[in-house]
């Protein structure tokens, strides 16, 4: 019995999380009341408390959360793969709500009790991981910064996918990472490792 009623209260956890991740993805912290993310969840208000204990406990669950659906692109370490997850996480910005709401979540902190920064600290050192294989593996310039250029990285990307979202509804934010890898390579890399760099659909870095 006890097993049974853990797995519903996983269950129940996780109807909300996708549920404030739907309203918070529609109109924004402000614009997201409890009583929305209830009726979309279908639960009770006892359970959005047990779980989260208010509104801004489920927005910070969703902005730590947000990586939760992604599959990663596999492959060697280095700098090939972290630009295939720059441009994954662009595609996936366009169709993962999960990431999407949380992604806005950690830009829109406009609220005193919601300042949550651990997910930039997050995304760096995951993009720091790819940096300093490639270091390793010669890839990078000499006296290149690997952990410097993640946390640049991350703010490019950040500020890359706001101008998307007003621009475009995000649908040339593939394009718009793109050209932030092709302003920021030749300070990173030599020039024979970013000609042998392959963007989405086949394109490769030297051939443009």
């Amino acid at each position: 019995m006890a097993r049974v009623m853990q797995e519903r209260a996983v269950r129940t956890r996780e109807v909300l999380l996708r549920a404030a991740a739907e309203v918070f993805d529609e109109v924004g912290y402000p614009g997201a009341s409890i009583t929305k993310i209830i009726d979309r969840a279908g639960v009770t208000t006892g359970a959005v408390y047990f779980h989260f204990r208010s509104k801004e406990g489920l927005a910070r669950a969703v902005i730590q959360e947000q990586a939760a659906d992604l599959d990663f692109p596999q492959g060697e370490a280095g700098l090939q793969r972290l630009l295939d997850l720059t441009l994954y996480l662009a595609e996936r910005l366009q169709h993962d709500t999960l990431l999407r709401a949380g992604v806005r979540l950690a830009v829109e902190q406009s609220e005193p009790g919601l300042q949550e920064y651990s997910i930039y600290e997050w995304w760096a050192d995951r993009f720091a991981q790819d940096l300093a294989a490639a270091q390793d593996r010669g890839e990078l310039l000499p006296g290149a910064d690997a952990t410097c250029f993640a946390t640049t990285l991350v703010a490019a990307f950040t500020g890359s996918q706001i101008m998307s979202r007003l621009a475009s509804g995000r649908a040339d934010l593939p394009q718009r990472i793109t050209n932030v890898w092709r302003c920021l390579l030749p300070g990173l890399a030599p020039a024979d490792v970013i000609a042998r760099l392959r963007f989405a659909g086949g394109d490769q870095e030297g051939t443009r």
